[in-house]
Order: structure tokens, then C-alpha cells, then sequence
């Protein structure tokens, strides 16, 4: 690499307004990387960036530069068509945990690389610890054989894939910078395209419970995201989806564990069972895969078989209870009328104060904190109902998290228009 370059002059190159040139993004991000480029300096750059934005080619050059800072997986072993989904998070989104083992039933690999809670937002690996004995760091070659032998892993991504992505994010998370569309997109997309993946459905959450509370804002990063993996040849498609309301009824880590593995034996809230079957005929889509039915092989109870089979493959025991919170706090309608709104914002940062999130990626969750809803939008209450249940381990959390719900919930005398779930669909 060219050691050309002043960060400081990339700083007012930006800060300016001006364009980055290929070299000074190829620059800045190796030189970021391995240390020779300050924290500080960095912080500067994605501030001017936040700020002043980046040209579509800026970003795809700055997504290529922050690929090729590590290794790209090979999948070309496995011998079955890939896909993957990435949601931009939200409260009770689940969705990941039947999603996963059915696409695998239905003839795809799913090479599933997650990420944790942060904030008000669950993260899929601290679900999945939930479950007694389950690894969620595995090697390549575990990752690989695994997507032979059983057709899906659900894993944190390894140390060598976008090392740049990681160390930039943990800064964009200190330095006020996580809302830059360019930056959120470039980070999602190349450690997407770098695990490997031949197809990638995003869902990319709208509403107070996500991190884009504007459609517009949502649709701008979806049509980047879209753009930036077809221009690396994964075929990606993107849906915008409600996330005003929690999904499902569990907020929460065993608990939304629990509910998964209702929706993979038949059951299960409706808006789950119907937001992974739209995506699960995406992801087959997209691998060409477009003649299996997800809803049949849902039934059929081959995505339950498969389910059990990732979770023995990563350590875990399928049949293990999940922890239990040692205490509940209920809370009921004050009078009798519709539910109205449960908004996604303050539910999940009740469940947050409950101990199931954490306030920096170090703090350590409990697997059997969070919220238990008892009514949903448009359900008949009745005086006294209970409207959701919180539930800790540590009951000096009550009063925190009862704040954060107060008002989350109304009821109202008319039951509310319904929502739609899947809002928009972006190819």
C-alpha cells in the first residue's frame, strides 16, 4: 500500500464535501487497520462522512477496501445453492431462528453470521447461548463443514472477516457516527459478502423499535445495500418491514428461543410464522430454489429436524430446558376497550432494563430476562387483563423497566387499523 497519503488530508477532502478517490479509501481503511492511522483521526473522517455522505462509487469503493482488510470465505464445497438473510434489528425479532434451519430443510445452505444485542435490540447469539452447551464461535473449517453436513450454521463471524468493519464499528458506536447510511451499509454488506454467500435477502426494519424510524431513510439504505451486493455478484433483495410493534409475543433471549421453536413445531404468533415465510421464499428465490414451498416443509416438520441437527452440530443440547427469570411483574389494562398500539420502543427497553440487553458490548446478559406480551394490537381487553408480563432475575429491576413501559401499551375505546408487515420490497 502507498503510504501517499496525510489522514489529515483525507479529513478535509471530506469535510470539504469533496470526493475520495479509490486510493486515498483503499489508503485511510489499511493504514486504519493495522494501527497507522490514529483513532481520533478516524473518528474525524466518519463525522465528515456522517455529515457530508458518500457518492454511491465512494461507497462501493469503501465496502471493496473494508472486504479485502481480511480473508473471504470459499464456500465452493458446499455442494448446495447458498443464502442468507441480515436484519438491521429490532424488538423480538426472532426471526432468524426458524428462519435458518428452514431454508435449510427446504435444499439451501444457510451460512447465518450474527451478531449481539446492543441497546433496545436483541442480538441472535445471545439467544442462542440461551441454550445450554451451544458454541457460537466456530473456525472456517467448522463453519464450512457444518454447512455440508447439516446445510446451516448460526455463528459470530471470525476474527479475519472484515477486521476493518470491526474495529470501525466499535468506534462508530463511541463517536456519535452509527446513523451514516454509507457506513451502516458498507459495514452489513462486507462482512455479507466476505462470508461468501451467493444470495442475501435483507430485512431492513421501519418504525420506533428500529434503528430507521423513516421510511425514506430505510428505503435509502436498503436500495445501497441491494446495489452493493449485486455489484459484488450476490444476488440481494431487500424488504422493508414493520417494526412499530414488537414481533411475536417474547422480548427477550430463552424466551424468544421458546417461541421460535413453537413456530418450527406448527405453531407460533402469526406475525413470526408469516414474516419467515416471506422471507424464506426470498432467500429460495434468490438460490434458485423457487419451486419448494417453505410453508409444506414448515408443516411437514423438517425444519424442526433441522433445527435440532445446528443446534447438536454447535455443542448445544435440543432437549435441555431454557432458563426460567426467577421473578414476573404483571401489568394490566385499567380499563376495558382495544389494545392499540404496544410500541416497540419502549418494550424493548424495558426488556433491556430487565437484564436482557446490554449498554456495551462487554456487559453480560441474563438468558432468562424480558417481556412477555399478553395482548397485541387489535386484541379485546377487559379491566384487570393482564396487558404483558416483565420478567428478571434481579427484582431491583422492576421499577426501571416499568417506567420504560409505561404508556407503551394503550387501549383505546375502537380497535386500531392493521398494519401491514412487509411494507416494501427492494430488488
Amino acid at each position: 500500500m502507498s503510504e501517499g497519503f496525510a489522514a489529515v488530508d483525507v479529513i478535509r477532502t471530506k469535510r470539504d464535501g469533496g470526493v475520495l478517490s479509490g486510493a486515498q479509501i483503499d489508503w485511510v481503511l489499511d493504514a486504519y487497520t493495522r494501527g497507522a492511522v490514529a483513532d481520533e483521526q478516524m473518528a474525524a473522517l466518519a463525522m465528515a462522512i456522517l455529515l457530508r455522505g458518500m457518492t454511491p462509487g465512494e461507497i462501493a469503493r469503501w465496502t471493496a477496501a473494508m472486504i479485502a482488510s481480511g480473508e473471504r470465505l470459499d464456500l465452493s464445497t458446499v455442494d448446495r445453492p447458498t443464502a442468507d438473510k441480515h436484519s438491521t434489528g429490532g424488538v423480538g425479532d426472532k426471526i432468524t431462528l426458524p428462519l435458518t434451519p428452514l431454508v435449510a430443510a427446504c435444499g439451501a445452505a444457510v451460512p447465518q453470521l450474527s451478531g449481539r444485542g446492543l441497546g433496545h435490540t436483541g442480538g441472535t447469539l445471545d439467544k442462542l447461548e440461551s441454550i445450554p452447551g451451544l458454541r457460537t464461535r466456530l473456525t472456517n473449517e467448522e463453519f464450512v463443514g457444518q454447512l455440508r453436513d447439516v446445510g446451516a450454521a448460526i455463528c459470530a463471524a471470525g476474527d479475519e472477516l472484515a477486521p476493518a468493519d470491526r474495529k470501525l464499528y466499535a468506534l462508530r458506536d463511541v463517536t456519535g457516527t452509527v446513523e451514516s447510511i454509507p457506513l451502516i451499509a458498507s459495514s452489513i454488506m462486507s462482512k455479507k459478502i466476505a462470508e461468501g454467500t451467493s444470495a442475501l435477502v435483507l430485512d431492513v426494519k421501519v418504525g420506533t423499535g428500529a434503528f430507521m424510524k423513516d421510511l425514506g431513510n430505510a428505503r435509502e439504505l436498503a436500495r445501497t445495500m441491494v446495489d452493493l451486493g449485486n455489484a459484488h455478484g450476490v444476488t440481494t433483495v431487500a424488504l422493508l418491514t414493520d417494526m412499530s410493534t414488537p414481533l411475536g409475543l417474547a422480548i427477550g433471549n430463552a424466551v424468544e428461543v421458546a417461541e421460535s421453536l413453537e413456530v418450527l413445531a406448527g405453531g407460533g404468533p402469526a406475525d413470526v410464522v408469516a414474516l419467515t415465510l416471506a422471507l424464506a421464499r426470498e432467500m429460495l428465490d434468490a438460490a434458485g430454489l423457487s419451486d419448494v414451498d417453505p410453508a409444506a416443509v414448515l408443516s411437514s416438520g423438517q425444519a424442526m429436524d433441522s433445527w435440532r441437527a445446528v443446534v447438536r452440530a454447535q455443542g448445544g443440547d435440543p432437549d435441555a430446558a431454557l432458563p426460567v427469570a426467577r421473578e414476573t411483574e404483571p401489568v394490566r389494562a385499567s380499563r376495558d376497550g382495544y389494545v392499540s398500539t404496544v410500541d416497540a420502543w419502549g418494550i424493548g427497553v424495558a426488556a433491556w432494563r430487565l437484564g436482557a440487553g446490554r449498554a456495551r458490548k462487554e456487559d453480560p446478559v441474563s438468558f432468562g430476562a424480558g417481556v412477555l406480551l399478553h395482548r397485541r394490537p387489535g386484541d379485546r381487553v377487559r379491566a384487570g387483563d393482564v396487558l404483558y408480563e416483565l420478567r428478571t432475575d434481579e427484582p431491583e429491576r422492576f421499577p426501571a423497566a416499568l417506567a420504560e413501559a409505561e404508556g407503551a401499551v394503550t387501549v383505546t375505546e375502537a380497535p386500531p387499523e392493521q398494519r401491514p408487515l412487509v411494507l416494501e420490497r427492494i430488488a
